[in-house]
């Protein structure tokens, strides 16, 4: 098995242990990140009724790349729309990513402009 796969099995391993701990519910949803070489996704998911509530991704800003400044426009900008729905609590969920880098980053912006996890 060649290391590209590896990893990513890896990763898919330890998101589904996080996966099985961390839910979302109406009152605290839960915050899921997703990077890929190009882009960063955040959704706030209900997962109680199985819908997310609000997205944000570097689609929307006008950042180049999924790097720490990309990651932090991202976390700003979700944290600005989770106030215009009215939440204000979420639970974490780095999608098997570690803690450190672009994922450090969002969550920093992120709580920095009102959510709290």
């Amino acid at each position: 098995m060649d290391r590209a796969k590896q990893r990513v099995e890896s990763r898919d391993r330890i998101r589904k242990r996080i996966r099985r701990k961390v839910t979302g519910t109406s009152d605290r949803p839960r915050l899921a990140v997703f990077k890929s070489l190009k882009h960063i996704y955040v959704q706030l998911i209900d997962d109680a009724s199985g819908r997310t509530i609000v997205s944000a991704s570097t689609h929307e800003k006008d950042t180049k790349g999924a790097n720490s400044a990309a990651a932090k426009a991202v976390g700003e900008l979700i944290a600005q729309k989770a106030k215009e729905k009215g939440v204000k609590q979420v639970v974490f969920d780095r999608g098997g990513y570690l803690y450190h880098g672009n994922i450090k980053a969002l969550a920093d912006a992120a709580r920095e402009n009102g959510l709290e996890f």
